[in-house]
């Protein structure tokens, strides 16, 4: 071997050790588009933060942050925390102009902290702006993170040609989208979990009959298993995460049984893995993925997995591989952005 083939081989070795200590970063940043129904459950909080620590990293492009929700205080805390996080110019989209209040969701105490410029007037619909975004983008280059109910979906996949695109929404989808990563349902097969409900009977039904690109489900049966909050101390008190998880935990109904004084209560972590394994990935590490099958969703809430093994099919879900103890300790690292 001479020496510059020494050179050559020892610089390739580098090369395969460093990408074998990181086997789940993808190489180029993956842009995202994240659908949430943010102001109930905390998770959603929790996913929110992680996208800005992965977006800041350039691990990912977060394009924009469409709201399933209509509280008052939600695009005001939205807007909040990406100036927080040093991102003001992450596009908003809302679901509707139409807006309510509930003092128990933790939007209002962010948006009472910090400082913000938005209200639910200022947004754009989601499925105008979904349609704005998607047109500009490369094809099959764009990932639909949901984690809430599937409503602004439906309405573009049913939404008609405008002025960003000649396309009907089901072909701009086809076109601009790569694949959806949807944290909902319960698998191998549930009844009436949240995001699959959202009090909008049939939309997921619709949805999932309706969408030709690849979805990777995260199911209810992993996030319930991982608990995470209490270390969300370390965030420091004048942080989104800290008054978010606090209040959540304070006023929430199903929350307040275990509640103690001053304390972020432990928490089911459903969002973030949808989060994570868009961004890295982790097949083999942190999950293993169920495919040849597709997700049969009912008209209130319920879905079951039709195994097919005759032809490929467009669905697939993921199954914990870690314990749910070591995957909140990933969890927390990616929420703290310490990583």
């Amino acid at each position: 071997m001479t020496f510059t083939t020494l050179k050559i081989f020892i610089a390739g070795l580098a090369i395969m050790v460093s990408y074998n200590m990181q086997p789940d970063i993808t190489m180029e940043p993956v842009k995202i588009i994240y659908d949430t129904d943010f102001g109930g459950d905390a998770d959603d909080l929790g996913a929110i933060a992680m996208l800005h620590n992965f977006h800041n990293r350039g691990e990912c492009e977060l394009l924009a942050i469409m709201l399933w929700n209509t509280e008052k205080y939600t695009v005001p805390a939205i807007d909040a925390i990406n100036r927080w996080y040093g991102n003001p110019d992450i596009a908003i989209g809302v679901r509707s102009h139409d807006i309510f209040t509930l003092d128990w969701q933790h939007a209002r105490p962010i948006a009472e902290a910090f400082p913000h410029e938005l209200t639910n007037r200022d947004a754009p619909l989601a499925v105008e702006l979904y349609r704005e975004i998607l047109a500009a983008q490369p094809d099959k280059s764009v990932v639909i993170v949901t984690t809430g109910p599937l409503a602004n979906i439906q309405n573009l996949i049913l939404s008609g040609p405008d002025g960003f695109s000649a396309l009907n929404g089901r072909e701009l989808i086809e076109k601009k989208v790569k694949y959806f990563s949807i944290m909902g349902g319960q698998f191998p097969s549930g009844e009436r979990e949240w995001n699959f409900y959202g009090n909008m009977p049939g939309t997921t039904k619709f949805v999932l009959e309706n969408l030709t690109v690849p979805i990777v489900f995260s199911g209810y049966e992993i996030g319930v298993q991982i608990k995470t909050g209490p270390r969300l101390t370390e965030a420091g008190e004048n942080s989104p995460l800290y008054i978010g998880y606090r209040h959540f935990s304070r006023y929430a109904e199903w929350m307040q049984p275990y509640y103690q004084d001053g304390q972020i209560t432990p928490n089911s972590t459903y969002d973030q893995t949808s989060v994570i394994y868009t961004v890295r990935g982790g097949i083999g590490k942190y999950w293993d993925k169920v495919e040849n099958g597709i997700c049969i969703a009912d008209s209130t809430g319920g879905n079951f997995w039709n195994e097919i093994n005759d032809r490929p099919t467009n669905h697939a879900y993921l199954i914990l591989r870690k314990s749910p103890e070591e995957m909140a300790e990933i969890i927390y690292s990616f929420m703290l952005g310490d990583f």
